[in-house]
């Protein structure tokens, strides 16, 4: 008998990310007991991925590989990532797939809003991927989005969590002027990590956007967030909290960072339970409403609660 093995007319399947294929294996120390969850398997869990699919949306949750997908979409909870699935830059750290994007879907902020319905969430998260490839980096679609949210679900809340839109003049006012509740927009780490972590982005372009926003709209609550683990120092965490408050920031997010394969930049260390909460402390001594540290924190982990902890800090400012 002889077997034949095609080797030729078979396509071979694109790599998640091509541009880091050749690069040497970083090794990360073993996960310690406090990082480790539970896989998903509820019931909960199976309805949120049902509905997600049905509707042909993309998740963060699932494209980022986050930690908490099986407590949040057990409660409902998914963050939309719209634009498609494939990001035109290559950051270090992120587990999105990455290359040439297809063309925008037009009926998708329909399809984010329907969901957002059969999900009945009072509290919905939209992001995406960088669109460099869009003259306005998708800042028309973020706000077709927030504006079918609105009409499909008048009582949902709406966060974005958006790119930095670098050199797309005009773009962030087309999102802002839509009128989220929460404008979202991560550091993802401290300056002195930007080359090897997140090199297609400007640190004080991010903190300039979101300095921008409350320019636009003072009444739209702004967030960001830093991932820990790559290498930063203590005092570097402590000034980009001092950068971010001289940017009127309200929420500040600070989570582990954890590597999803070992071609992505390695975690330098696990830093641990108490010193997020240490971070946090200082935190609100800086003056933020609302702050989320610890090692499983992620920008949309809890966010419903969170929106709500954010008004009632508010309301509670001297007038």
């Amino acid at each position: 008998m002889v077997v034949i093995v095609d080797t030729v007319s078979t396509t071979p399947v694109r790599p998640r990310h091509p541009e880091k294929v050749n690069r040497p294996d970083a090794l990360s120390p073993p996960k310690p007991d406090w990082i480790r969850v539970r896989a998903p398997t509820t019931r909960g869990y199976a309805d949120t991925r049902n509905i997600v699919k049905e509707n042909g949306l993309v998740t963060v949750c699932e494209e980022a590989g986050c930690p908490n997908i099986g407590e949040c979409w057990d409660k409902k909870h998914a963050t939309f990532m719209i634009m498609g699935d494939t990001c035109t830059r290559a950051c270090a750290f992120c587990n999105v797939k990455t290359g040439m994007p297809a063309a925008l879907d037009a009926t998708e902020p329909e399809h984010v809003a329907e969901a957002t319905f059969k999900l009945g969430l009072k509290h919905v998260v939209v992001t995406s991927v960088d669109r460099d490839d869009l003259a306005d980096g998708g800042a028309r679609h973020f706000a077709q989005t927030i504006r079918a949210i609105r009409a499909r679900c008048p009582d949902t809340t709406i966060e974005i969590l958006t790119p930095d839109f670098l050199r797309k003049d005009g773009a962030l006012e087309i999102v802002a002027t839509a009128k989220p509740d929460v404008f979202n927009h991560n550091l993802e780490t401290v300056p002195s990590r930007y080359l090897s972590v997140r090199p297609g982005a400007r640190y004080f372009h991010s903190i300039r956007l979101l300095q921008r926003v409350k320019e636009i709209d003072p009444t739209i609550f702004t967030k960001s967030g830093i991932m820990v683990g790559l290498g930063e120092e203590r005092h570097e965490v402590l000034q980009v909290m001092d950068d971010l408050r001289s940017a009127d920031v309200d929420f500040l997010t600070i989570g582990q960072y954890l590597q999803p394969t070992r071609k992505h930049h390695a975690v330098m260390r696990y830093v641990t339970p108490d010193e997020f909460a240490g971070y946090e402390k200082v935190a609100y001594t800086k003056g933020f409403l609302m702050v989320s540290a610890s090692p499983l924190t992620r920008s949309s982990h809890h966010a419903g609660e969170d929106f709500e902890r954010l008004q009632a800090a508010r309301a509670a400012l001297p007038q």
